[in-house]
């Protein structure tokens, strides 16, 4: 899904200004908090995975938790 696909999808609740793009990396808990200027514990990492017959899981860990 596109960054332009999921604020199209967003608008419909008025959300679409929600979505953050960054020029930095934000691959890491701490590359994010840097990147917004919060502390590691504000950030919340999603790790998606899809199962048998196309049964998604997502599991979203706070940036406490995800600390290396």
């Amino acid at each position: 899904m596109s960054l332009e696909s999921v604020k199209t999808h967003f608008k419909q609740w008025n959300r679409e200004n929600d979505v953050m793009a960054f020029e930095t990396s934000s691959a890491t808990v701490e590359q994010a908090a840097e990147t917004i200027g919060v502390s590691p514990a504000r950030i919340a990492k999603t790790l998606s995975f899809r199962g048998e017959g196309d049964h998604a899981m997502l599991i979203v860990a706070t940036g406490a938790v995800c600390k290396a």
